[in-house]
């Protein structure tokens, strides 16, 4: 008797449409199962993996009654169970150190990034920011912007010194206008020549936290972390830069997302939007609207017509 399946494999819509196998951790070639709807069931666990021969990973979902009332079985089509072939070595996700992490993450006025906040919203809100996204301060009191992922592990720290009055990054040929914590650890011996980065998108943490927010994601850090405290019905996260709206934005899967892209930047998020069919992502023009001309000279981003607006109207108007 021929058996009613309930979930099916997603049909090809792009590299974007595949995955990264969980049995042999190789990126796009792992296909969700998905219901009726074409919503994965979960792209971590349930698919099957393209490398049929080396791999060989297929798990389909938990049982599922079919129309006569019996069970359909988890095993793939085929009635074969998935052939385990010996995995071939894969290098390990490379982590940033704890108790290295954990040691920077203070609430200090010589960081000057925070220094700005605490005078923009004031200490106690200052310091809520600060904890919410796990911000560092380095021994010379730049800003560290740490990226931990769904999964609370730290990926990345990106190093930028900031002006307390200003806000801005200090671009002054003083210091680098960016720096890496990875790359002072390894310079100070403290971390292994191939330690490799792997970036997530900045306060991601922050999503198994706020399920029932819609996401509004930006290019700064910065960004992220003033708009959160001016507009909390959205959960901020930053890609951390204009070309960085790449696949780790996949783990906005199943969440509504507004982007924020900065000036001039509309027309490259929202072709990029396009490669990733499964996301409910809507490339806002707002900033495009709402910049005036001394704005745009400058290249402001959203950030600095938050500020702006803020200082001159007890209120902010909406964003949607």
């Amino acid at each position: 008797m021929k058996k009613n399946y309930r979930y099916h494999l997603l049909k090809y819509k792009g590299r974007s449409s595949r995955f990264r196998c969980p049995n042999c951790g190789r990126p796009h070639c792992f296909t969700p199962y998905v219901d009726e709807n074409d919503v994965p069931v979960n792209v971590e666990r349930y698919g099957r993996c393209d490398h049929e021969q080396s791999c060989g990973y297929n798990l389909y979902p938990p049982y599922e009654p079919n129309r006569q009332g019996g069970k359909v079985s988890t095993l793939p089509k085929s009635g074969k169970r998935p052939v385990r072939r010996r995995k071939e070595p894969q290098k390990g996700l490379c982590l940033l150190p704890m108790e290295i992490v954990r040691k920077t993450l203070l609430f200090t006025p010589k960081n000057g990034f925070v220094a700005f906040l605490s005078g923009l919203f004031g200490e106690e809100t200052a310091k809520s920011l600060v904890e919410k996204y796990r911000i560092g301060t380095t021994k010379d009191g730049y800003t560290v912007f740490y990226q931990f992922d769904i999964r609370d592990r730290c990926r990345a720290g990106k190093i930028i010194p900031y002006n307390p009055r200003t806000g801005h990054r200090i671009k002054d040929g003083s210091v680098p206008a960016a720096m890496w914590v990875h790359s002072r650890l390894k310079a100070q011996q403290q971390l292994p020549d191939d330690w490799t980065l792997s970036q997530c998108l900045f306060g991601e943490h922050l999503l198994p936290l706020c399920p029932e927010l819609p996401v509004a994601l930006v290019e700064a850090e910065k960004t992220a972390v003033i708009c959160s405290a001016v507009f909390p019905e959205f959960l901020w996260l930053a890609t951390g830069g204009l070309g960085q709206f790449n696949d780790r934005v996949k783990v906005l899967l199943s969440r509504q997302v507004i982007a924020f892209p900065d000036l001039g930047a509309c027309d490259r998020w929202r072709k990029k939007a396009k490669d990733y069919p499964l996301l409910d992502i809507t490339v806002s023009d707002y900033l495009e609207k709402n910049a005036t001309p001394q704005q745009r000279e400058m290249g402001a981003d959203l950030a600095d017509l938050v500020v702006e607006e803020r200082m001159e109207e007890p209120a902010f108007p909406s964003i949607t």
